[in-house]
């Protein structure tokens, strides 16, 4: 008699996949969207009413336009789970294990760093560096403030305090995407010794978005040569 405890592999319950945490940029989304809606209504509206070649030339235009903005703007994304980083820039999308990756680095714009020196840039959490003085300019009011609350404290007791004193509780104390790179470094630590985040980085061509922009390439080069 087989107890509950001895199922075979096949009864047994399947374990559902880490679920993915996506990483987009918001103005790069609402950028492209924008750009594309331009894009194809002047298109269309050349395609349609022009004369001549004007409405072939308006064709290889929004072929090779199209894929370029929708590379550039609304593809780019990071997931990440515990057991892989996946990358997926304008014209590559690159999966690294974690145990693969060696670190991050943000400078000028946030890269993946492979064991091998391999660097790969995060097209998707792109560098902002207003948002970077934002947040240092309010951890300095904030640090001013608790120094002339302490000053406040020493002169006047526990009823102390500088009521002219800008109120900085409001707003991030950090820039978005470093908070990003953040939890990709959390994720990284907490996963990169463990087995099932082992195994070969993958890197693959976009060639939905290449094929389209080279065949659009040709057709403009053609075009403006035979006219």
């Amino acid at each position: 008699m087989t107890t509950p405890d001895h199922q075979s592999p096949a009864s047994r319950p399947v374990v559902p996949a880490a679920r993915d945490r996506i990483y987009r940029s918001p103005m790069g989304l609402v950028g492209g969207v924008l750009v594309l809606a331009l894009v194809v209504w002047l298109g269309c509206d050349a395609l349609f009413r022009g004369q001549g070649r004007v409405p072939w030339l308006a064709l290889a235009v929004m072929m090779l336009v199209v894929p370029l903005v929708t590379a550039f703007t609304l593809r780019p994304a990071v997931f990440a789970n515990q057991d892989r980083l996946r990358v997926r820039n304008p014209f590559r999308v690159i999966v690294l294990p974690w145990g693969e990756l060696a670190t991050f680095r943000s400078g000028y714009s946030n890269e993946a760093v492979a064991t091998s020196g391999t660097k790969f840039q995060l097209w998707a959490i792109p560098v902002s560096l207003r948002a970077r003085k934002r947040a240092a300019n309010k951890r300095a009011k904030a640090a001013a403030q608790a120094a002339r609350g302490a000053q406040g404290g020493n002169r006047f007791g526990m009823f102390g305090g500088d009521a002219s004193a800008p109120d900085v509780s409001s707003g991030p104390a950090r820039a978005e995407t470093d908070k990003i790179m953040d939890d990709l470094r959390d994720l990284h630590e907490r996963h990169g010794e463990a087995d099932h985040a082992q195994g070969e980085i993958t890197t693959r061509w976009s060639y939905e978005i290449l094929i389209p922009t080279l065949a659009g390439a040709v057709l403009l080069a053609v075009l403006l040569i035979t006219g």
